[in-house]
């Protein structure tokens, strides 16, 4: 389950590995230079396991990689050791831990790109006039990475680092859609449904009718289902392999916004998107 909140943002700094880096991890084993591949291989391993839908187990990891069997497990054993990997319930298979999750959203929010993720968002909260956020999903719910808030006095104010449910949150829908069903349904199961409001969805079946729409229609909304008296629209940001790594969305409180309105906004929110997609991979 955690390896579906964390793939995509370990992926993000990942897959910029150069292809360079495994030929000299096959051609340097037994040379002075085979101890800078040695650390690279890790790497390796943790771009496999971001680019995999599924947890994978070392034989499934080193199907890409290509190392001797004894040095697949030894690498993957010492990642988890160290915290960078976990395994799954079986045992067997593994998946991006905290560790890595921090070592991504770091890079995710260095300088440069966050300088210019922050003025796609600026750029959105001016055009929509309210606030808009950038999340992430961790393992029990979605952080705000980034946010830029509107102008208004009267607003709900989430500040970064905020962290917020799955099944409430337009971010958090937008995120639960993306995932297969196994992994989905693996989820639901130890999922907590607090009702929030009235509005709360509370039940694993309702919130998957719920996502059969989202998935539909390539958005999200939250019609108070955390807090009374606001709304909110996000939409999925998607890397270059088309897969989900965070949401972009923005909320206001219904003296401003309904979900009719807020749909204005979509094509705007969609390209916002693409921007944020192509600034990050």
């Amino acid at each position: 389950m955690l390896r579906d909140a964390l793939q995509w943002q370990t992926a993000t700094f990942c897959t910029q590995l150069p292809r360079a880096l495994k030929v000299a991890d096959m051609t340097n084993k037994d040379t002075a230079e085979s101890r800078v591949a040695t650390n690279l291989r890790t790497l390796l391993i943790l771009e496999e396991v971001a680019r995999s839908a599924e947890p994978l187990s070392p034989t499934e990891i080193n199907k890409a990689i290509g190392l001797p069997k004894q040095s697949i497990h030894r690498l993957c054993q010492t990642l988890t050791d160290e915290g960078f990997l976990i395994r799954d319930e079986s045992g067997r298979k593994l998946l991006a831990a905290p560790r890595t999750t921090a070592m991504a959203q770091g890079l995710l929010s260095s300088r440069h790109y966050g300088a210019a993720r922050h003025q796609v968002l600026l750029a959105l909260s001016n055009a929509t006039r309210e606030t808009v956020n950038f999340a992430v999903p961790e393992s029990d719910g979605m952080t705000y990475l980034d946010r830029v808030e509107t102008d208004w006095i009267f607003r709900i104010e989430l500040p970064i680092g905020s962290r917020v449910p799955f099944n409430c949150t337009a971010s958090g829908k937008c995120f639960l859609a993306s995932l297969s069903d196994d992994r989905l349904n693996r989820l639901l199961k130890t999922m907590p449904f607090e009702a929030r409001t009235p509005n709360t969805i509370t039940s694993a079946d309702a919130l998957r009718k719920e996502l059969d729409g989202v998935r539909a229609n390539g958005y999200s909304i939250d019609n108070e289902e955390l807090f009374e008296g606001m709304v909110a629209l996000a939409v999925p940001v998607h890397n270059k392999q088309g897969e989900y790594f965070a949401s972009v969305a923005f909320h206001g409180p219904t003296q401003r916004l309904n979900t009719s309105s807020m749909l204005d906004h979509l094509a705007l929110m969609r390209d916002g998107a693409r921007k944020l997609a192509d600034i990050a991979t």
